[in-house]
């Protein structure tokens, strides 16, 4: 007789809620984040997605409420964005190995991963938009965890750099077989490869497959009807991979051609 190994949460949370000042920003979550799964966290500006990272990250302590972490998980972390001093100019390099245990062979090989290696002697202070968000993502990723967070990983990068960089984070998804949890607006670039989405205003208004909640009214009434169907129309499945500029990359066949998406 066969016995299948039952897969348990990374992390649980159960009934959170988080009140500032008698404004509640959450209300009554639950949400289990199960061994190599996608979810990505959706809802309108204010509603409590990055207060429920805090949370998650232990940045935050809920006002009720109860976060489960299992025994082996490690998370890895990348933010919207980090404030640098520019009086105290850092390097990628220095930036990346104040993170505790980490060798210069971590980095070096990290940096390969993410096709950066020729950031590594600049100053943290002059990268751009999208080098920042591959830093971060770096940083992340050293230890090799089996939980990713991404809060936005694509602010302040442009519509070509969000494509390469989404595209770049289902790619160490495959490499380190870790979960990931993500915050994103960029609905029409991450819902192919995300197994479940939650839309969030304080408490959770609709959770399940891309496709289930893009056709829910709720979330319809935050983002529209018509950008509603154009999300359905992107979680079709891949067996390609995109270019930044919606070319479809055929490595077999060594050819190129352009994506027709049905819904």
């Amino acid at each position: 007789m066969q016995i299948h190994a039952i897969k348990l949460p990374l992390v649980e949370l159960h009934n959170i809620s988080v009140v500032f000042e008698q404004k509640t920003a959450l209300n009554n979550i639950n949400l289990r984040i199960y061994p190599d799964s996608v979810i990505t966290i959706v809802g309108p500006n204010g509603g409590g997605k990055s207060t429920l990272v805090k949370v998650l990250l232990k940045l935050l302590k809920p006002t009720a409420g109860e976060v489960k972490y299992h025994k082996n998980v490690y998370i890895g972390y990348v933010p919207q964005k980090i404030h640098l001093d520019h009086s105290l100019p850092i390097t990628v390099e220095k930036f990346l190995s104040l993170k505790k245990g980490i060798k210069r062979t971590d980095i070096q090989q990290t940096l390969e991963l993410l096709s950066i290696t020729h950031l590594l002697q600049n100053s943290m202070q002059k990268l751009s938009g999208g080098e920042m968000q591959r830093v971060l993502l770096a940083r992340a990723i050293l230890a090799k965890p089996n939980l990713l967070v991404l809060d936005e990983p694509t602010q302040g990068v442009d519509i070509n750099g969000q494509a390469e960089l989404y595209q770049l984070i289902h790619q160490t998804r495959e490499k380190l077989s870790c979960a990931i949890l993500m915050v994103s607006h960029d609905l029409h670039l991450v819902m192919a490869d995300t197994n479940e989405v939650l839309c969030i205003n304080q408490h959770i208004c609709c959770a399940g497959s891309p496709e289930t909640v893009s056709n829910d009214p709720k979330f319809i009434h935050f983002f529209g009807d018509q950008f509603a169907k154009n999300i359905a129309v992107y979680t079709h499945h891949h067996n390609h991979k995109h270019d930044i500029g919606g070319e479809v990359c055929c490595t077999a066949n060594l050819h190129t051609a352009k994506c027709t998406h049905h819904n």
